[in-house]
C-alpha cells in the first residue's frame, strides 16, 4: 500500500511531537485514512544537533527547497514559524501541489488570505488548527461546526504565559515582576516576553478567529491591543473584592455587521465560566444566534497537544484526499469589513482614581459623568494612611468607548484628580 509522504519543516518542541505521534500511531493512523503516513524528509537547522527522538539522518536535510521541490512529497507540514521565507516555500509548494498543514500563527494572521486564496486555485488543503489554542479544535469548530449558525461574538483566554501570570498573582498575590520571571525559568515565557505579555501573541489569534468567525477580512491592525505589564496587585485586589478576576482577553464582537476586535486585561465576573479557567490553559467562548453561548477549554501549547492538533489537520487532509475533495474547504473571507467606530463599541467601565481628600470632589466627578451621559453602578473609597488623598473605585453601566474617552480627557484637567491609575472593560 503506497504510503501518503510528509515533509516536515521543523524538529523543535511541536516537530518532535509530531514524529512521535505519526510514527507511534500508524496503526491507528491507517486505520482512519486508509494508508501508511510516513515523514520522508525533515527540514533542521543543525542536522549534527542531538535529540530527544532517533531520526534516520537520511531524512534531515538543511535545504527547504529539497523538500518543496520533491515530487514523492504530498504534504508539508510546517511548524517552524518566521514568516518571510516560511511563506514563500508555502506559496511555492503549493504552486506544485502540495497541501499544507501549519501551526503558524503570526503567518496566517498577516498572510492567511494569499495562502488561502492560492490553495483554493490549486485545488490544495491548508489546515491550521494549531496556530490557535494548540490542543483546542475551536478553527474547525469555527469553519464547520457553526457553519449554520451566525456568530455574534468570540471571546478568550488565548495566552497561556499571560493567563499563568495573571493566575499566579490572583492566587498567590505574587508582583507582575517576579511571576514573569519564573515563567521564563519555567519555559512558559520567552526571554523577550514582549509579544506575549504586549498581547501581540494574542491580538494575531484574534486576527484569525474574527476572520472565520465573522468571514470578513480582518486585519492585525484592526485589533486594538493592550497588554498586562501595567496590571498591578493592586487592581487584582480590587478586582476580587468586587467579584471580579482580571484576565487578558481577546473579544471580537459582531451587530449590525459592523465588527470590533480588542485585546485587553478585562475584569470578568468570578460567575462567568472563562474566570475560572487558571495557569497556562486557554479558553475561547463562542456566541451564536441559533446556539447560545458555548465554551472550548484546554491546553493552549504543549508538544502534544500542539502536535495533537497537527496531526489531526493531516489526517483530514489525506482523508480529503482519498475522497477527491482536496482545496474546497478554504475558508475565505466574503464579507465587507466593516469596523465599529469608538461610539459604537459599548462595554461597563471599572476607573480607580487617585482625588483629593475634600468634600465636592465626588460631586465633580459625577458632573463630568453626567455631562457625558455616563451612569454610575458603584462608588467604593478604601482607607488610605495618606490623609490628602483618597481612592474612588467606581464602576459604570453601559458605555461607549467614546464616551469613556471623553469623561477621561475631562478628568485629567481636573485639578481635584491627581492620577487615573486605573482603566478596565467589566464582563459578567
Amino acid at each position: 500500500m503506497k504510503p501518503v509522504k510528509v515533509g516536515l519543516f521543523g524538529l523543535g518542541t511541536v516537530g518532535t511531537g509530531v514524529v512521535r505521534i505519526v510514527e507511534g500511531h500508524q496503526e491507528d493512523l491507517q486505520s482512519q485514512v486508509g494508508s501508511p503516513i510516513a515523514i520522508s524528509k525533515i527540514l533542521v537547522k543543525d542536522r549534527s544537533k542531538a535529540r530527544s527522538i532517533h531520526i534516520d539522518s537520511s531524512k534531515l536535510t538543511e535545504d527547504p527547497w529539497e523538500i518543496v521541490r520533491d515530487p514523492e512529497i504530498d504534504v508539508i507540514v510546517e511548524v517552524m514559524g518566521g514568516i518571510g521565507n516560511t511563506k514563500e516555500y508555502i506559496l511555492e509548494a503549493l504552486e506544485r501541489g502540495k497541501h499544507i498543514v501549519t501551526a503558524n500563527k503570526d503567518l496566517m494572521a498577516l498572510h492567511g488570505q494569499e495562502i488561502l486564496a492560492k490553495a483554493s486555485e490549486k485545488g490544495c488543503d491548508v489546515f491550521y488548527e494549531a496556530s490557535v489554542a494548540g490542543g483546542i479544535p475551536i478553527i474547525r469548530t469555527l469553519i464547520e461546526g457553526f457553519s449554520s449558525d451566525r456568530i455574534t461574538k468570540i471571546m478568550g483566554i488565548v495566552n497561556g504565559t499571560t493567563n499563568y501570570i495573571l493566575t499566579k498573582m490572583s492566587q498567590e498575590g505574587a508582583a507582575y515582576e517576579d511571576v514573569l520571571k519564573e515563567a521564563q525559568a519555567l519555559g512558559y515565557a520567552e526571554a523577550d516576553p514582549t509579544s506575549d505579555v504586549e498581547g501581540l501573541d494574542a491580538a494575531r489569534k484574534m486576527t484569525i478567529l474574527a476572520t472565520l468567525g465573522f468571514r470578513a477580512k480582518v486585519a492585525l491592525e484592526d485589533v486594538d491591543v493592550k497588554g498586562i505589564s501595567s496590571v498591578s496587585q493592586q487592581d487584582i485586589r480590587y478586582a476580587q473584592q468586587l467579584g471580579y478576576e482580571v484576565k487578558l482577553l481577546g473579544i471580537a464582537e459582531r451587530q449590525d455587521d459592523c465588527i470590533s476586535i480588542s485585546v485587553q486585561p478585562t475584569m470578568v465576573k468570578k460567575s462567568h465560566p472563562i474566570a475560572a479557567v487558571s495557569g497556562v490553559f486557554n479558553a475561547v467562548y463562542v456566541y451564536g444566534e441559533a446556539v447560545g453561548e458555548t465554551m472550548f477549554y484546554g491546553p493552549g501549547a504543549g508538544e502534544m497537544p500542539t502536535a495533537t492538533s497537527v496531526v489531526s489537520d493531516l489526517v483530514a487532509v489525506v482523508k480529503n484526499s482519498k475522497l477527491g475533495v482536496n482545496g474546497r474547504q478554504a475558508s475565505l473571507s466574503y464579507k465587507e469589513k466593516r469596523l465599529k467606530t469608538d461610539e459604537q463599541i459599548a462595554s461597563r467601565f471599572f476607573l480607580l482614581l487617585h482625588v483629593e481628600d475634600r468634600s465636592g470632589v465626588l460631586a465633580q466627578i459625577a458632573q463630568v459623568f453626567s455631562r457625558h451621559e455616563m451612569s454610575i453602578e458603584s462608588v467604593m473609597q478604601p482607607a488610605m494612611p495618606d490623609q490628602n488623598v483618597v481612592e474612588l473605585l467606581i464602576t459604570t453601566h453601559m458605555a461607549s468607548k467614546a464616551t469613556l474617552n471623553r469623561a477621561l480627557a475631562e478628568f485629567e484637567g481636573l485639578p481635584a484628580i491627581r492620577r487615573i491609575k486605573s482603566v478596565y472593560r467589566l464582563e459578567s
